[in-house]
């Protein structure tokens, strides 16, 4: 929901900028909220036609919403390329751009700790998704699907950050000496309408591609999980409104103390569903039983008490460090440098302390002797039909599962 909310308002200025290249009178509307509030009536409007918009697109099977990233993964980068060209060609050429001229500030230990913490944000800005990517992976045609991504992540994540930094200096030399390090704001201050909303609308078509596919799609599957109910999709929907994310997005240290805070959970989870699967059950699961509410995989009424175990001992560590970005007059002293590799200590512990604990205490009910995926019923089924199916196994079979 918190993503989904972030990318919202940036839809929103996306639909401000683009209203505006179409009728410049929308930037004189009255505001009539109050400043404290951290957004305008006329973003206020914006972010909810935006809004309705996505609404529809919701309720598309994930199946068929394919074509419109077939269309988003054309647009976008030849929208993000046109920007880094029209950056290079306004400074003439990379050594013109502020950014690259200027000298390092930060040197040693700090430098080091800076840089890291940086690294911390990366990973939260991919430690949702990582968490979430079986949301995804299970509408591969196989396994083999997934591997281009290896590839993929770290050249694109790369090549348009580095745009982004240099259209971002650009900004700098032409726009008086201030980084606009959002891109609509850039956006904003051109004077080609033309231009101005075909990059809108281009990274307007980015974010809902990203919002449907990356946050609603994950936050509908874990709905549906826990409370299986019609237009589970919708819940991320409705909850962008209620975490009011142009708060989060008022400052870029407060986005980046909020996006730092949940790697503190999100590394520790990634650790134990790894090592669960692939160090204690080695791949070896029962498929059908991840279904049945009351099956092998129930633990303790429900829940797994060594992964409790491990987060109980992951999570604190980085609380200091979290305690002290969120309030700065609250010194952590040395307890905020863990903070700084936040996602990667709690891995790394977590991972650690869940394997350990799973040694000692091993989740017997759980391990099995080999991979049940639940094919053998098909084929038990062409068994005893002499090559066809079966309707009176079929539903015997079923019967099972429901009771069970």
């Amino acid at each position: 929901m918190f993503w989904f909310g972030i990318q919202t308002t940036t839809g929103g200025e996306c639909v401000y900028q683009m209203l505006k290249a179409i009728w410049p009178s929308i930037q004189h509307m009255p505001n009539h909220l109050p400043t404290t509030s951290n957004i305008t009536t006329s973003a206020m409007m914006c972010y909810f036609l935006y809004w309705l918009i996505q609404l529809p697109l919701l309720l598309v099977p994930v199946h068929k919403i394919r074509y419109l990233f077939i269309v988003k993964s054309v647009l976008v980068p030849v929208c993000w390329i046109s920007m880094f060209i029209w950056a290079i060609v306004k400074t003439k050429g990379v050594n013109g751009t502020g950014i690259f001229n200027e000298p390092a500030r930060l040197h040693g230990s700090t430098a080091t700790w800076a840089w890291f913490a940086a690294l911390n944000s990366a990973l939260g800005n991919f430690a949702t998704l990582a968490v979430n990517i079986p949301d995804f992976t299970r509408f591969a045609r196989s396994e083999r699907a997934q591997y281009v991504q290896l590839a993929i992540i770290p050249i694109a994540f790369t090549f348009f950050a580095f745009i982004g930094i240099t259209v971002t200096s650009c900004g700098y030399n032409l726009y008086g000496n201030v980084y606009l390090w959002d891109p609509l704001t850039l956006i904003d201050k051109w004077d080609n309408r033309a231009a101005a909303f075909f990059a809108s609308f281009c990274f307007s078509l980015a974010t809902v591609a990203t919002n449907i596919g990356a946050n609603s799609i994950s936050c509908g599957s874990g709905i549906f999980s826990s409370d299986p109910m019609p237009f589970s999709e919708c819940s991320a929907h409705l909850g962008g409104w209620i975490l009011c994310p142009w708060e989060i997005l008022a400052s870029a240290g407060g986005f980046l103390t909020f996006m730092g805070g949940y790697t503190i959970v999100l590394g520790p989870i990634s650790a134990i569903m790894i090592v669960d699967y692939y160090l204690v059950h080695k791949g070896r699961i029962d498929v059908p039983a991840l279904y049945q509410p009351h099956g092998r995989y129930r633990y303790t009424n429900g829940v797994n008490m060594r992964a409790v175990a491990t987060l109980v001992v992951s999570i604190p560590i980085n609380l200091p460090g979290l305690i002290s970005s969120i309030n700065p007059r609250i010194d952590a002293h040395s307890g905020a440098f863990p903070y700084n590799i936040a996602y990667l200590l709690g891995f790394v512990l977590a991972g650690g302390v869940y394997y350990i604990v799973s040694i000692a205490f091993p989740p017997t009910t759980t391990l099995t002797d080999e991979l049940i995926t639940g094919e053998t019923d098909e084929k038990e089924w062409e068994t005893s039909s002499g090559g066809k199916r079966d309707d009176s196994v079929i539903l015997h079979v079923a019967d099972a599962y429901d009771n069970s």
